[in-house]
């Protein structure tokens, strides 16, 4: 049963979702590329990259954020973070002075990790509409 201060701030939620694939990257039980680390987010290089620079962002912290339409109120610091921050200092490190940020948001959006993650792709002409060959 719900309490009457649940709904403030997230109170007595708990992420419930199954751990991914990105989880045992945080623990360090399966190896990763790291492009940038904080101590709020990671990002490392994508094992099947798209582009010349295909890098994941992704949370440190799920905290029920599996994906960008589970997001609320209570996850604006760190989405703030990622955008304004990681994406950056990543894009800086990696010598993009343009690059497209992915999030894809669904399974039928080609989701296949449920921990929010974020694509930044760089290092080469990208087309549009995305995966429309130039």
């Amino acid at each position: 049963a719900k309490g009457r201060w649940d709904p403030i701030m997230g109170a007595g939620t708990r992420d419930t979702s199954d751990p991914t694939i990105f989880d045992k990257i945080l623990a360090k039980e399966i190896p990763s590329d790291v492009v940038y680390e904080d101590d709020l987010v990671l990002a490392f290089r994508d094992i099947a990259p798209a582009a010349p620079t295909h890098v994941l962002l992704i949370p440190k912290l799920r905290d029920g954020l599996t994906q960008l339409q589970k997001a609320t109120a209570e996850h604006k610091a760190i989405l703030g973070h990622m955008l304004a921050v990681a994406v950056p200092a990543v894009a800086a490190k990696e010598g993009l002075e343009s690059y497209r940020l992915v999030i894809n948001d669904g399974a039928e959006s080609c989701q296949s990790v449920f921990h929010l993650h974020m694509h930044i792709l760089g290092g080469k002409e990208l087309s549009w509409p995305p995966g429309v060959p130039q």
